[in-house]
C-alpha cells in the first residue's frame, strides 16, 4: 500500500473510532462492539482492502497493551485474589481448552491438532472488551481484580499452551514430561527475563531513577515494552510473560517511588491513550476483516464453536471455584454468572488464528470459525453483559458512600500536592517560605478530611445506617491495612528481622481477619 493510500486510511479509521465513541456513549453500547460493527460496515469505503497482521498484533499491539494493563495493577489486590485468579487463568484455560476440543473433534470432524489449536485459540478472554463494560458499569472492585487478573495472564497461559500445541504438530510427537517441561522452562524463563530488564530499568541504579523528565519517561517505557517481548522470543521463551512482569516492576517500583506526581500523571497518561488507540484500531480491523459471505456459510460450525465456548466457560467457573471456599473467601454466585457471561474473546484470538502455519490442514476453516465465533462474542456477549450487570444489582451508590469518596478525594489530592510541593523543594524550585505557605493551604484540607472520615470510621457499625454496598467499601479500606501489615512481615522475614515462627502466627491472624470481610 502506497503511503498516501495507507494515511487516507489511517484518516477514515481514525474518524470512524471518534464517531462511534460518541455514538455508544450516546446510546450506551460497549465501545468495542461499536467498534466492530462499524468495521464491518465501512469495508466498501477504503480505498484498498486491509486487514489483521498477526505480526503487527503480535509484536507491536499486544505489548503495548499487556504493558499498559501490568502497570495499572493494583499488586496489592492482586495478591489478595490470587487464588481465584490463578484456578481460572491456569486450570482453567486447559479446562475449556479440552471441552472445547472434544466438540470440535466429534462436534465437526476436526482432527485433534487443528481442533486442539482452536480450543486453545478460543479458551482466551479478551481483556479490553469486559474492562471497557466494567469502566461504563459499577462493580464490586474484588471481582473487577479478579478479571482483570484473569484476564491478563490468561493471555499468557494461551500464549505459551499455543507455541506448545504449535510445536507438537511441527515434531508429531509430544509426552507429558517433556510438555510440562517446556510449559516450566518457557513461564520460568519469561519471569527471569521481565525481572531482569525490569529491575535494570527502575532499581534504584536503573535509568528510571536517572531521570524525572516525563517525555524520556516516556521513551523509556515504550522501549521496555517491546524490547522484553523481543528479547524474550529470541530467548526461546515468552516475551508476553516477560512483558507482564517487566509492566509489574515498573508499576510497583518505578511509578511508586522513582518519579514526581506530574510525570507519573503524564506517564499514565500516555499509556490510557497508547492502549485506547491500538484497541480501536483492532477492534475496527476484525469488523473490516471479517467476510459476511463466509461467515454465512460457516454458520453452523461457528454456532457449534461459540457453544462450546460456553459450555466450557460453565465447566471451569462454576466447576473451579466451587473449590475456592477450601482454601479463601467464596466468590459469590452472582459474581460467577460476570464471570461466565463476561467471556468475550477478542483480538489476540484472532491474532492467533491467524498466525497458525499453513502447514496444517484445513487453515482456512479453522481461521474462519474463530472469526466468526469472536465475532458472535463481541456482538452478542459484548452488548448484553452491561444490562446482565445491571439486573444483578451488584453494587448501590447511596450517598454515605458519596459522602466517603468525596472525602477521600479531597485528602489524596491535597497529599499528592503536597508530594510534588515537597519534590519542587528538594529541587531547588519553590523558596522554603513560598513552600510553607502554600503547604500549610494543603494541611487545612488534609485535616479536615481525615477529621471527617475519622468520625465516620469511628461509629460503630450498628449506628451506621449505611447499604451493604458501603459497608463493604469500609471494608475494602480495612483490607488494605491487613494486606500492607502481611507485606511488612514478609519483608522483615527477608531482612531477618523478625524469626519466622512469630510471622507465620502473626499471618495466620491476619487472613482469619481478612476472611471475615465483606467482599469488596
Amino acid at each position: 500500500m502506497e503511503v498516501a493510500q495507507l494515511v487516507t486510511v489511517l484518516i477514515i479509521l481514525l474518524l470512524v473510532a471518534t464517531g462511534v465513541a460518541l455514538l455508544s456513549r450516546w446510546l450506551r453500547m460497549p465501545y468495542v462492539a461499536g467498534l466492530v460493527l462499524a468495521g464491518l460496515a465501512i469495508t466498501e469505503l477504503l480505498p484498498q482492502r486491509i486487514g489483521l497482521d498477526d505480526s503487527l498484533i503480535l509484536n507491536l499491539f499486544l505489548p503495548i497493551l499487556l504493558f499498559e494493563a501490568a502497570i495499572n495493577t493494583d499488586t496489592s489486590r492482586l495478591r489478595s485474589t490470587i487464588k481465584p485468579i490463578t484456578l481460572l487463568a491456569g486450570p482453567g484455560v486447559v479446562i475449556a481448552s479440552g471441552v472445547i476440543t472434544v466438540v470440535l473433534k466429534f462436534g465437526l470432524g476436526l482432527s485433534w491438532i487443528p481442533a486442539l489449536l482452536v480450543g486453545v485459540i478460543l479458551a482466551n478472554t479478551d481483556t479490553v472488551s469486559v474492562i471497557a463494560v466494567f469502566k461504563e458499569v459499577l462493580v464490586p472492585s474484588r471481582l473487577s481484580t479478579i478479571v482483570e487478573g484473569e484476564t491478563l495472564f490468561n493471555d499468557i497461559f494461551t500464549l505459551v499452551l499455543f507455541n506448545l500445541v504449535l510445536n507438537v504438530s511441527v515434531t508429531g510427537s509430544f509426552s507429558i514430561l517433556g510438555g510440562l517441561q517446556q510449559l516450566f522452562i518457557a513461564i520460568a524463563g519469561s519471569i527471569l527475563v521481565g525481572l531482569a530488564l525490569g529491575y535494570l530499568s527502575t532499581g534504584s541504579t536503573g535509568l528510571l531513577a536517572r531521570m524525572d523528565d516525563p517525555l524520556s519517561s516516556i521513551l523509556l517505557t515504550v522501549a521496555v515494552a517491546l524490547g522484553t517481548f523481543q528479547i524474550g522470543q529470541a530467548l526461546g521463551v515468552s516475551g508476553g510473560v516477560a512483558v507482564v512482569v517487566a509492566g509489574l516492576i515498573f508499576g510497583t517500583i518505578g511509578l511508586v517511588r522513582q518519579i514526581s506526581a506530574s510525570s507519573k500523571l503524564t506517564l499514565l497518561s500516555f499509556w490510557e491513550c497508547a492502549s485506547f488507540g491500538v484497541n480501536s484500531f483492532i477492534f475496527l480491523l476484525i469488523g473490516i476483516e471479517i467476510n459476511l459471505i463466509t461467515l454465512w456459510q460457516t454458520l453452523p460450525a461457528v454456532l457449534l464453536t461459540f457453544l462450546a465456548c460456553q459450555v466450557a466457560r460453565v465447566v471451569s467457573v462454576y466447576g473451579l471455584l466451587v473449590l475456592v471456599r477450601w482454601f479463601d473467601r467464596p466468590i459469590p454466585w452472582r459474581w460467577q454468572h460476570v464471570l461466565f457471561i463476561g467471556n468475550i474473546k477478542g483480538s489476540l484470538s484472532m491474532a492467533l488464528a491467524l498466525s497458525i502455519p499453513t502447514s496444517v490442514a484445513g487453515r482456512e476453516q479453522l481461521i474462519a470459525i474463530v472469526f466468526g465465533t469472536v465475532l458472535l462474542s463481541l456482538v452478542g456477549q459484548g452488548l448484553s453483559l452491561p444490562w446482565f450487570i445491571k439486573r444483578l444489582h451488584l453494587s448501590e451508590f447511596s450517598q454515605f458512600r458519596q459522602q466517603i469518596e468525596e472525602l477521600q478525594a479531597q485528602l489524596m489530592t491535597a497529599k499528592a500536592a503536597q508530594d510534588e510541593l515537597d519534590s519542587l523543594l528538594r529541587s531547588g524550585v519553590l523558596p522554603k517560605a513560598v513552600y510553607e505557605e502554600m503547604r500549610s493551604a494543603y494541611q487545612v484540607r488534609v485535616a479536615g478530611a481525615e477529621k471527617a472520615l475519622r468520625e465516620i470510621y469511628n461509629r460503630r457499625p450498628n449506628d451506621l445506617d449505611v447499604s451493604i454496598g458501603d459497608r463493604t467499601k469500609l471494608d475494602a479500606i480495612r483490607r488494605r491495612l491487613l494486606l500492607a501489615e502481611k507485606g511488612a512481615l514478609n519483608e522483615a522475614i527477608r531482612k531477618q528481622i523478625l524469626s519466622e515462627e512469630i510471622v507465620r502466627s502473626r499471618l495466620q491472624k491476619l487472613d482469619e481477619q481478612l476472611l471475615k470481610l465483606e467482599d469488596d
